[in-house]
């Protein structure tokens, strides 16, 4: 089985394996990455802290998040999709 590459396999004689150009363009690309994540991992604590306070003001996040979900999809979409529950409920009497 063949070794891994190493550091300097990759680096021979002290050069670039990329080149310059596209070693910029790869860092560039990893930096915005990193700086879009970081963006997202503020914006999720934002929502939640949103979901805290109507906690604390008595309302149900769980309820809330369905609510969020059922606006994102198309209406009629989640009129099928409501039918169908709709007629499993009854089908089980729950409804």
């Amino acid at each position: 089985m063949p070794k891994p590459a190493t550091k300097e396999d990759l680096f021979e004689n002290g050069t670039n394996p990329l080149g310059n150009k596209e070693t910029g363009q790869l860092r560039s690309f990893i930096e915005r990455v990193e700086k879009l994540a970081e963006e997202r991992q503020a914006v999720s604590d934002d929502i939640k802290e949103v979901y805290a306070e109507a906690k604390g003001a008595g309302l149900d996040p769980k309820a809330m998040k369905k609510i969020v979900a059922i606006r994102k999809m198309d209406r009629e979409k989640w009129q099928a999709q409501q039918d169908i529950v709709d007629k499993y409920l009854i089908s089980l009497g729950l409804l």
